[in-house]
Protein backbone atom coordinates (compact mmCIF):
# COMPACT_ATOMS: atom_id res chain seq x y z
CA UNK A 1 0.00 0.00 0.00
CA UNK A 2 1.27 3.46 -0.86
CA UNK A 3 2.44 5.60 2.05
CA UNK A 4 2.39 8.76 -0.09
CA UNK A 5 -0.12 10.55 2.16
CA UNK A 6 0.61 8.93 5.55
CA UNK A 7 1.33 5.57 7.12
CA UNK A 8 -2.08 5.47 8.82
CA UNK A 9 -3.77 3.38 6.14
CA UNK A 10 -0.92 0.90 6.14
CA UNK A 11 -1.39 0.27 9.87
CA UNK A 12 -5.18 0.32 9.47
CA UNK A 13 -5.13 -2.47 6.89
CA UNK A 14 -2.63 -4.45 8.96
CA UNK A 15 -4.80 -4.23 12.07
CA UNK A 16 -7.91 -5.26 10.12
CA UNK A 17 -6.17 -8.25 8.51
CA UNK A 18 -4.42 -9.61 11.61
CA UNK A 19 -7.13 -8.51 14.04
CA UNK A 20 -9.75 -10.42 12.08
CA UNK A 21 -7.76 -13.65 12.39
CA UNK A 22 -7.07 -13.01 16.08
CA UNK A 23 -10.76 -12.43 16.71
CA UNK A 24 -11.70 -15.73 15.07
CA UNK A 25 -9.18 -17.61 17.23
CA UNK A 26 -10.38 -15.82 20.36
CA UNK A 27 -14.00 -16.61 19.56
CA UNK A 28 -13.24 -20.30 19.16
CA UNK A 29 -11.26 -20.29 22.40
CA UNK A 30 -14.12 -18.78 24.38
CA UNK A 31 -16.37 -21.53 23.07
CA UNK A 32 -13.82 -24.22 23.83
CA UNK A 33 -16.28 -26.81 25.12
CA UNK A 34 -15.47 -28.62 21.88
CA UNK A 35 -12.14 -29.65 23.47
CA UNK A 36 -13.96 -32.05 25.77
CA UNK A 37 -14.65 -35.27 23.99
CA UNK A 38 -17.58 -36.20 26.23
CA UNK A 39 -19.62 -33.05 25.57
CA UNK A 40 -22.82 -34.02 23.80
CA UNK A 41 -25.23 -31.42 25.09
CA UNK A 42 -28.27 -30.92 22.94
CA UNK A 43 -30.49 -28.02 23.95
CA UNK A 44 -33.95 -27.12 22.85
CA UNK A 45 -34.31 -23.52 21.76
CA UNK A 46 -37.99 -23.38 22.62
CA UNK A 47 -38.95 -22.80 19.01
CA UNK A 48 -41.66 -25.19 17.80
CA UNK A 49 -43.57 -25.09 14.53
CA UNK A 50 -46.56 -27.04 13.34
CA UNK A 51 -46.99 -28.61 16.76
CA UNK A 52 -44.08 -31.05 16.66
CA UNK A 53 -41.29 -29.41 14.61
CA UNK A 54 -38.71 -28.46 17.27
CA UNK A 55 -35.50 -26.45 16.80
CA UNK A 56 -32.44 -27.80 18.66
CA UNK A 57 -29.02 -26.26 19.42
CA UNK A 58 -26.34 -28.86 18.67
CA UNK A 59 -22.68 -28.27 19.64
CA UNK A 60 -20.24 -27.49 16.81
CA UNK A 61 -18.45 -30.65 15.60
CA UNK A 62 -14.80 -30.87 16.59
CA UNK A 63 -13.68 -31.51 13.01
CA UNK A 64 -15.31 -28.27 11.89
CA UNK A 65 -13.55 -26.24 14.60
CA UNK A 66 -10.16 -27.81 13.83
CA UNK A 67 -10.72 -27.11 10.16
CA UNK A 68 -11.56 -23.47 10.99
CA UNK A 69 -8.39 -23.09 13.04
CA UNK A 70 -6.43 -24.59 10.18
CA UNK A 71 -7.79 -21.92 7.86
CA UNK A 72 -6.60 -19.25 10.30
CA UNK A 73 -3.11 -20.75 10.10
CA UNK A 74 -3.29 -20.77 6.30
CA UNK A 75 -4.33 -17.11 6.37
CA UNK A 76 -1.28 -16.22 8.48
CA UNK A 77 1.03 -18.09 6.11
CA UNK A 78 -0.48 -16.31 3.09
CA UNK A 79 -0.08 -12.90 4.77
CA UNK A 80 3.53 -13.79 5.55
CA UNK A 81 4.37 -14.83 1.98
CA UNK A 82 2.30 -12.31 0.02
CA UNK A 83 1.46 -8.60 0.42
CA UNK A 84 -1.69 -8.11 2.45
CA UNK A 85 -0.67 -6.47 5.71
CA UNK A 86 -0.37 -2.76 5.03
CA UNK A 87 2.87 -1.84 3.29
CA UNK A 88 4.50 -5.22 4.04
CA UNK A 89 5.61 -6.61 0.65
CA UNK A 90 5.54 -10.27 1.62
CA UNK A 91 8.43 -12.73 1.87
CA UNK A 92 8.08 -13.72 -1.80
CA UNK A 93 7.95 -10.12 -3.04
CA UNK A 94 4.96 -10.92 -5.24
CA UNK A 95 3.19 -8.17 -7.20
CA UNK A 96 0.53 -8.34 -9.90
CA UNK A 97 2.83 -6.30 -12.15
CA UNK A 98 5.58 -8.93 -11.87
CA UNK A 99 3.09 -11.66 -12.70
CA UNK A 100 1.85 -9.83 -15.79
CA UNK A 101 5.44 -9.17 -16.88
CA UNK A 102 6.36 -12.83 -16.48
CA UNK A 103 3.30 -13.90 -18.48
CA UNK A 104 4.15 -11.40 -21.22
CA UNK A 105 7.73 -12.70 -21.42
CA UNK A 106 6.49 -16.29 -21.65
CA UNK A 107 4.06 -15.35 -24.41
CA UNK A 108 6.72 -13.40 -26.33
CA UNK A 109 9.05 -16.40 -26.21
CA UNK A 110 6.25 -18.62 -27.48
CA UNK A 111 5.45 -16.43 -30.50
CA UNK A 112 9.05 -15.44 -31.26
CA UNK A 113 9.45 -18.01 -34.08
CA UNK A 114 6.59 -16.36 -35.98
CA UNK A 115 8.65 -13.20 -36.46
CA UNK A 116 11.94 -14.89 -37.42
CA UNK A 117 11.26 -14.83 -41.17
CA UNK A 118 10.72 -11.05 -41.07
CA UNK A 119 13.80 -10.13 -39.02
CA UNK A 120 16.01 -9.25 -41.98
CA UNK A 121 13.26 -7.82 -44.19
CA UNK A 122 13.05 -4.04 -44.64
CA UNK A 123 9.82 -2.43 -43.52
CA UNK A 124 8.71 -1.78 -47.10
CA UNK A 125 9.01 -5.46 -47.95
CA UNK A 126 7.19 -6.56 -44.80
CA UNK A 127 4.35 -4.22 -45.77
CA UNK A 128 3.88 -6.19 -49.01
CA UNK A 129 3.61 -9.58 -47.27
CA UNK A 130 0.01 -10.73 -46.76
CA UNK A 131 0.75 -12.72 -43.60
CA UNK A 132 2.73 -9.85 -42.12
CA UNK A 133 -0.11 -7.43 -42.82
CA UNK A 134 -2.54 -9.70 -40.98
CA UNK A 135 -0.23 -9.77 -37.96
CA UNK A 136 0.24 -5.99 -38.12
CA UNK A 137 -3.50 -5.42 -38.33
CA UNK A 138 -4.15 -7.60 -35.27
CA UNK A 139 -1.49 -5.69 -33.34
CA UNK A 140 -3.11 -2.42 -34.40
CA UNK A 141 -6.60 -3.53 -33.38
CA UNK A 142 -5.33 -4.69 -29.98
CA UNK A 143 -3.15 -1.68 -29.17
CA UNK A 144 -4.05 1.32 -31.35
CA UNK A 145 -7.68 1.13 -32.47
CA UNK A 146 -8.92 2.56 -29.17
CA UNK A 147 -7.64 5.98 -30.25
CA UNK A 148 -7.19 5.82 -34.02
CA UNK A 149 -10.30 3.71 -34.75
CA UNK A 150 -10.52 0.21 -36.20
CA UNK A 151 -10.18 1.69 -39.70
CA UNK A 152 -7.18 3.82 -38.62
CA UNK A 153 -8.92 6.98 -39.81
CA UNK A 154 -8.78 8.60 -36.40
CA UNK A 155 -11.23 11.07 -34.88
CA UNK A 156 -11.13 14.43 -33.12
CA UNK A 157 -7.65 14.86 -31.56
CA UNK A 158 -6.50 11.47 -32.92
CA UNK A 159 -4.68 11.52 -36.30
CA UNK A 160 -5.87 9.75 -39.42
CA UNK A 161 -3.17 7.24 -40.34
CA UNK A 162 -4.41 6.61 -43.88
CA UNK A 163 -4.08 10.05 -45.49
CA UNK A 164 -0.29 10.45 -45.76
CA UNK A 165 -0.39 13.54 -43.54
CA UNK A 166 2.13 13.06 -40.73
CA UNK A 167 2.83 15.28 -37.75
CA UNK A 168 6.15 13.60 -36.94
CA UNK A 169 7.10 12.15 -40.32
CA UNK A 170 5.66 9.25 -42.28
CA UNK A 171 8.72 7.25 -43.33
CA UNK A 172 9.23 3.84 -41.68
CA UNK A 173 11.89 5.07 -39.27
CA UNK A 174 9.77 7.97 -37.97
CA UNK A 175 6.71 5.75 -37.60
CA UNK A 176 8.79 3.20 -35.70
CA UNK A 177 10.18 5.92 -33.42
CA UNK A 178 6.65 7.20 -32.75
CA UNK A 179 5.35 3.75 -31.82
CA UNK A 180 8.42 2.87 -29.76
CA UNK A 181 8.96 6.06 -27.77
CA UNK A 182 5.63 7.83 -28.10
CA UNK A 183 5.14 11.52 -28.85
CA UNK A 184 4.17 14.52 -26.76
CA UNK A 185 2.87 17.33 -28.95
CA UNK A 186 2.02 20.71 -27.48
CA UNK A 187 0.61 23.86 -29.00
CA UNK A 188 1.36 26.58 -26.42
CA UNK A 189 -1.53 28.82 -25.29
CA UNK A 190 -1.28 32.40 -26.54
CA UNK A 191 -4.19 33.82 -24.58
CA UNK A 192 -1.89 36.05 -22.51
CA UNK A 193 -0.29 37.63 -25.61
CA UNK A 194 -3.06 37.58 -28.21
CA UNK A 195 -6.50 39.15 -27.88
CA UNK A 196 -9.54 37.14 -29.05
CA UNK A 197 -10.12 39.52 -31.97
CA UNK A 198 -6.51 39.11 -33.11
CA UNK A 199 -6.81 35.35 -32.77
CA UNK A 200 -9.91 35.46 -34.96
CA UNK A 201 -7.96 37.31 -37.66
CA UNK A 202 -5.15 34.75 -37.48
CA UNK A 203 -7.80 32.01 -37.78
CA UNK A 204 -9.07 33.61 -41.00
CA UNK A 205 -5.55 33.65 -42.43
CA UNK A 206 -4.95 30.03 -41.41
CA UNK A 207 -8.22 29.01 -43.09
CA UNK A 208 -7.11 30.79 -46.26
CA UNK A 209 -3.88 28.74 -46.33
CA UNK A 210 -5.84 25.54 -46.95
CA UNK A 211 -8.34 27.07 -49.35
CA UNK A 212 -11.23 27.36 -46.91
CA UNK A 213 -13.66 30.28 -47.01
CA UNK A 214 -12.11 33.32 -45.33
CA UNK A 215 -12.65 37.06 -44.94
CA UNK A 216 -10.13 38.79 -47.23
CA UNK A 217 -10.14 41.95 -45.10
CA UNK A 218 -9.20 40.03 -41.99
CA UNK A 219 -6.65 37.82 -43.70
CA UNK A 220 -4.13 40.72 -43.99
CA UNK A 221 -3.93 41.53 -40.24
CA UNK A 222 -4.21 37.81 -39.58
CA UNK A 223 -1.03 37.19 -41.58
CA UNK A 224 0.81 39.79 -39.52
CA UNK A 225 -0.23 37.98 -36.33
CA UNK A 226 0.74 34.64 -37.85
CA UNK A 227 4.19 35.96 -38.80
CA UNK A 228 4.64 37.23 -35.26
CA UNK A 229 3.51 34.24 -33.22
CA UNK A 230 3.24 31.15 -35.42
CA UNK A 231 6.08 30.97 -37.95
CA UNK A 232 8.59 29.64 -35.42
CA UNK A 233 6.80 26.26 -35.42
CA UNK A 234 4.61 26.19 -38.52
CA UNK A 235 7.06 27.92 -40.88
CA UNK A 236 6.67 31.03 -42.99
CA UNK A 237 4.47 29.18 -45.48
CA UNK A 238 2.49 27.36 -42.79
CA UNK A 239 3.64 23.92 -43.92
CA UNK A 240 4.61 22.78 -40.44
CA UNK A 241 7.68 21.09 -39.02
CA UNK A 242 7.82 17.33 -38.43
CA UNK A 243 10.75 17.77 -36.05
CA UNK A 244 8.42 19.61 -33.67
CA UNK A 245 5.19 17.82 -34.53
CA UNK A 246 3.81 21.13 -35.83
CA UNK A 247 1.03 20.39 -38.36
CA UNK A 248 0.91 21.52 -41.96
CA UNK A 249 -1.76 24.22 -42.14
CA UNK A 250 -2.03 24.24 -45.92
CA UNK A 251 -3.40 20.73 -46.62
CA UNK A 252 -6.95 21.00 -45.22
CA UNK A 253 -6.32 18.25 -42.66
CA UNK A 254 -7.52 19.33 -39.23
CA UNK A 255 -6.97 17.46 -35.99
CA UNK A 256 -9.12 19.73 -33.83
CA UNK A 257 -11.51 21.24 -36.35
CA UNK A 258 -11.26 23.91 -39.07
CA UNK A 259 -13.96 26.35 -37.96
CA UNK A 260 -12.93 29.80 -36.83
CA UNK A 261 -14.10 29.02 -33.29
CA UNK A 262 -11.99 25.83 -33.14
CA UNK A 263 -8.88 27.55 -34.46
CA UNK A 264 -9.34 30.49 -32.08
CA UNK A 265 -9.71 28.08 -29.15
CA UNK A 266 -6.49 26.36 -30.22
CA UNK A 267 -4.61 29.67 -30.45
CA UNK A 268 -5.81 31.05 -27.14
CA UNK A 269 -5.89 27.87 -25.03
CA UNK A 270 -3.29 25.69 -26.74
CA UNK A 271 -3.50 21.94 -27.29
CA UNK A 272 -1.75 18.98 -25.70
CA UNK A 273 -1.71 15.57 -27.38
CA UNK A 274 0.20 12.51 -26.25
CA UNK A 275 0.93 9.26 -28.04
CA UNK A 276 1.93 6.72 -25.35
CA UNK A 277 5.17 4.79 -25.83
CA UNK A 278 4.69 1.12 -26.70
CA UNK A 279 8.23 -0.12 -26.03
CA UNK A 280 7.20 -1.49 -22.66
CA UNK A 281 4.19 -3.27 -24.14
CA UNK A 282 5.28 -4.54 -27.56
CA UNK A 283 8.49 -6.34 -28.50
CA UNK A 284 10.87 -4.96 -31.12
CA UNK A 285 9.59 -7.54 -33.63
CA UNK A 286 5.98 -6.58 -32.98
CA UNK A 287 6.79 -2.89 -33.41
CA UNK A 288 8.37 -3.62 -36.79
CA UNK A 289 5.25 -5.50 -37.93
CA UNK A 290 3.00 -2.72 -36.70
CA UNK A 291 5.21 -0.09 -38.36
CA UNK A 292 4.98 -1.92 -41.68
CA UNK A 293 1.19 -2.14 -41.48
CA UNK A 294 0.74 1.53 -40.59
CA UNK A 295 3.22 2.63 -43.27
CA UNK A 296 1.37 0.50 -45.82
CA UNK A 297 -1.94 2.24 -45.11
CA UNK A 298 -0.85 5.39 -46.92
CA UNK A 299 1.80 3.99 -49.25
CA UNK A 300 -0.14 1.24 -51.05
CA UNK A 301 2.53 -1.51 -51.04
CA UNK A 302 1.33 -3.00 -54.32
CA UNK A 303 2.11 0.22 -56.15
CA UNK A 304 5.42 0.60 -54.36
CA UNK A 305 6.39 -2.90 -55.49
CA UNK A 306 5.44 -2.11 -59.08
CA UNK A 307 7.71 0.93 -59.07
Amino acid sequence: MSDFVSSFWSYFVGVIALGGIAFCVWLLYTQRAWLKSDVKIVEETGHVWDGDLTEYNYPVPRWWTVFYLGLCVVALVVLFLYPGVGSYKGELGYTAAKQVKAEQMALNEKIKPIFERYKQMPIEQIAMDDSAREIGQRLFLNNCAQCHGSDAKGSGSFPNLTDNDWLWGGDPQHISDTITNGRHGMMPPWGAQIKPAEAADIAQYVRSLSGLASDALRVVPGKRGFDTFCVACHGAEGKGNTALGAPNLTDDVWLHGSSEASIVATILNGRVNEMPAQKGILTEDQIRMLTAWVWGLSNQPAKVAAN
